[in-house]
């Protein structure tokens, strides 16, 4: 043995040319961990989503695949799929995942693949643009553009599309997410809401109050800590106006209408840091961490107060009377 491991020139090892396999039984998982992760690997869109494919020795002919998991989830089974080439050929309807083989037109032009899906909820539509003839190069934006126009609610008809390849996707500095990069702020935000005034009632004499309960053009701290001001019924007496915490709210007959100012994103709700992976841990599972703390506002009633509250009862009755019902007195009908 020696003299194979130092027979050579020089004193040079003669053992060369020699392979040891090596067998691993782990799995990605027993590597350790990048985030919260199970193993398995799902498209972003299940719903509806599709992947294409070429080749340059037949670069005018696309292969069309429907990813769409819709023999995995069951409520697919209500959505209609069409597929749209994009040459002006007639739309298809899917019946099956694929592949489907179309061929363009011999010429120079990019056509966008449109794969429509109309549910009872709305209907879906993924684009992505191809070139005509497939050369190979790195598509810009594999992934496409989503549309989604809702059926039903205040939406209903309304585009709202996505493009899955931006700024946003592709730069990791948070200056490129601030809101004020994409839109004026600050911005309206307006809605539909339940009546809030009751939380800025007050205790006092009655006739300084308006409805015997609200102090007018007064910043007040409300029954549940929010703070705000009753600015009382508009000259027409349509609706009564507050605002509690910034948020100014109108009360009409039968709705509340909600009227505040956002800035969107900013420096203070982002929060940048590197995930990293610590060897030592491999194949270590830590414990659920609590981060979050529960809180249970009693009000001004204590646990205690039903019982004291019976000192003040000398009869039957004065319990079943008392306190408009305080006390909950199940009689037996036997």
């Amino acid at each position: 043995m020696k003299d194979i491991l130092s027979g050579g020139t020089n004193g040079t090892s003669i053992l060369t040319g020699l392979t040891i396999p090596i067998l691993f039984t782990q799995t990605a998982i027993d590597f350790g961990y990048y985030s919260v992760f199970d193993g398995a690997i799902l498209q972003k869109d299940v719903i509806n989503n599709f992947v294409f494919t070429a080749n340059t020795s037949n670069p005018y002919t696309y292969i069309f695949y429907n990813t769409s998991d819709v023999e995995m989830v069951k409520f697919l089974g209500l959505i209609t799929y069409t597929l749209n080439w994009g040459d002006g050929s007639p739309e298809i309807t899917l019946t099956t995942p694929g592949p489907i083989n179309h061929t363009y037109p011999s010429s120079d032009s990019e056509y966008t693949i449109t794969m429509k899906a109309n549910s009872p909820w709305g209907i879906s539509l993924v684009q992505k643009t191809i070139t005509v003839p497939f050369t190979g190069t790195t598509i810009a934006n594999p992934n496409g553009v989503a549309t989604f126009t809702p059926t039903g609610g205040n939406w209903s008809g309304t585009p709202i599309s996505y493009d899955y390849i931006f700024t946003g996707d592709s730069n990791t500095n948070l200056v490129d997410f601030y809101s004020s990069n994409y839109t004026q702020v600050p911005f309206l935000v307006s809605g539909y809401t339940e009546s809030s005034i009751n939380d800025l009632s007050q205790y006092g004499p009655k006739y300084n109050l308006l409805g015997g309960k609200f102090k007018i053009g007064v910043e007040v701290t409300g029954t549940t800590g929010c703070v705000g001001t009753v600015w009382g019924p508009d000259v027409t007496n349509v609706y009564t106006a507050y605002t509690i915490n910034n948020v100014d709210y109108f009360d009409f007959e039968d709705y509340t209408l909600y009227v505040t100012y956002s800035s969107g994103l900013t420096q203070n709700d982002l929060v940048m840091s590197a995930i990293t992976k610590n060897e030592g841990l491999i194949n270590v599972i830590d414990q659920p961490e609590v981060q979050t703390n529960v809180f249970i506002e009693r009000g001004k009633q204590s646990v205690l107060e039903y019982i004291e509250r019976i000192g003040e009862i000398d009869n039957v009755g004065d319990l079943e009377k008392y306190g408009y019902g305080f006390f909950n007195v199940k009689k037996d009908t036997a």
